[in-house]
């Protein structure tokens, strides 16, 4: 299908109801007594009226986790005893009338390259595996304080990387042979499965949109500066950012409540006004300009184009139009894959890890650290004239949005991969053709700007299928008002995976190291 085409879709395009032909595959929701089948939003609102306390939302998280997650390994530590003890104190506040707000008493999860003062905190990786912070991240200081339950430690890419994790593979609750999406593969396979409320995962190329697109959740990507990165192990600090997982778009706004901020100690940091994002996803959309980005609808997979077609007509009957509009190129700023900037900032983290702990990185890490010190990251000039072209691309990259309020497209390209293929792929050494990879999510870190994934429809096979909204710098409250009204004009947030405690868990092949 051309970009045309999908900018004439028709206002009466037929949904399409797939018919699964995996067992593993779940119908719509049915109703539960099961307090980890609540929404996040549904939760605390239960804590308000005093049906539910924090100790049992907490509980019933942590006997999820105990049954689950040795099948979808989504958990590197388990906070049990910190957890019960922060909702016993939450539900103490609870009763003198000293509730901190909508996540009071709510138990999220934390990506593993966020600190968490005394309790361990690994990105993944031998490296950092006895590491224990002596103080919380910025955004866990503010979850705190907002008066949620941190309930652990999610898995990922070793160090966001790529690749696969020191503790192995989170799973895909829709299909355990799959990948949950990278790298913040078990934030996001621990929220789908009811093993917490919610999760912040950190984005550098993708990381919280991809696997909330594999997972059916929503995933935020916010501006650059938007949320503090201090406390987070960097992947590449020019691009990245921390944002929720969560399973609807009111409980995304909820979160981003609770972390956006100025921190002046966070050199990344942007000092706004700040902004009620659950009140802003209340605004009316009939208006909004929609673009759909030339490139960014080529060589989908047929799956994807049919689901991403059919949420085009139910985004037409919302908002006012839609149009063609073009992105700038990324390549002059050095942030392109292995490009000079990516090279550049992760040899400047890596360097003094590199040289005294080398052999505790896995195989595909090792080998990337490895070429990045015989080069010293590359060549300090061209690193110098990539941030000065990131600096230019970032000041004018609102000027695509002239035209048009919000860019639509879909947020991957491919449906998820297997555990073994994509093992397999981060062990090759066989140099790839670069006009062959295509990925929609990596140029919005570059440009900087916030965009969100959500759930648009599924495969035949059963297999989610995200939709991915981009906007201007600092317009998360206008992104968080399409989502929702899309989100409210559909049902595709409201199905999830089918998971038994006794389903098998599919072998994985690794390579001999």
């Amino acid at each position: 299908m051309t970009r045309r085409e999908f900018v004439g879709a028709t206002v009466g395009a037929a949904a399409w109801q797939f018919a699964s032909s995996r067992s593993w595959a779940a119908a719509a929701a049915a109703p539960s007594t099961d307090p980890t089948a609540l929404t996040l939003s549904e939760a605390a609102a239960a804590i308000r009226a005093g049906t539910v306390t924090s100790v049992q939302l907490t509980e019933a998280c942590l006997a999820r986790i105990a049954t689950y997650d040795s099948k979808l390994g989504a958990f590197i530590t388990v906070m049990r005893e910190q957890a019960l003890a922060q909702a016993r104190a939450r539900d103490a506040e609870t009763k003198a009338g000293a509730a901190r707000g909508p996540l009071h008493g709510i138990p999220i999860a934390l990506k593993d390259n966020i600190d968490t003062r005394g309790v361990r905190t690994t990105a993944g990786s031998a490296v950092f595996a006895s590491r224990i912070p002596t103080e919380d991240a910025a955004v866990v200081a503010r979850l705190l304080a907002a008066g949620a339950v941190i309930i652990g430690k999610t898995n990922l890419y070793e160090f966001a990387m790529g690749g696969i994790s020191f503790f192995g593979p989170a799973r895909n609750p829709w299909a355990l042979d799959l990948i949950p999406g990278g790298s913040s593969s078990g934030a996001a396979a621990a929220v789908a499965s009811g093993l917490c409320f919610g999760a912040l995962g950190t984005d550098t190329g993708g990381s919280v949109r991809q696997p909330a697109a594999y997972c059916n959740l929503v995933g935020l990507k916010p501006t650059n500066g938007l949320v503090s990165l201090r406390g987070i192990i960097p992947g590449v600090l020019s691009l990245d950012t921390c944002g929720p997982l969560t399973r609807t778009v009111e409980d995304t706004a909820l979160v981003l409540n609770a972390v956006a901020g100025y921190d002046r100690l966070d050199i990344t940091s942007s000092d706004r006004p700040r902004e009620d994002y659950v009140a802003a996803l209340r605004q009316p959309v009939n208006g909004l300009r929609l673009g759909l980005p030339t490139g960014y609808f080529d060589r989908l997979d047929p799956e994807i184009q049919r689901a991403t077609n059919e949420a085009l007509a139910v985004l037409a009957r919302l908002t006012q139009s839609t149009r063609e509009m073009t992105f700038p190129p990324t390549a002059p700023a050095g942030m392109d894959g292995g490009g000079s900037g990516v090279s550049a900032e992760l040899y400047a983290y890596h360097e003094e890890f590199g040289r005294h702990d080398l052999p505790k990185y896995m195989l595909p890490q090792r080998r990337r650290i490895e070429a990045l010190a015989a080069t010293h990251g590359g060549d300090a000039a061209d690193y110098v004239r990539g941030q000065w072209a990131l600096q230019l691309l970032r000041r004018t990259i609102d000027d695509s949005f002239k035209e048009v309020d919000l860019a639509v497209m879909p947020t991957e390209r491919d449906l998820p991969p297997t555990l073994n293929s994509y093992i397999k792929g981060t062990y090759d050494t066989t140099p790839r053709d670069p006009g062959t990879s295509f990925a929609n999510c990596p140029p919005i870190n570059v440009y900087g700007i916030p965009a969100i994934s959500i759930p648009c429809g599924f495969s035949r096979d059963g297999l989610p299928i995200g939709l991915m909204i981009a906007g201007p710098n600092f317009s998360e409250g206008r992104l968080l008002a399409l989502a929702h009204a899309y989100e409210q004009a559909t049902e595709w947030h409201k199905r999830r995976p089918a998971l038994t405690p006794d389903m098998p868990v599919p072998p994985v092949d690794f390579p001999r190291e």
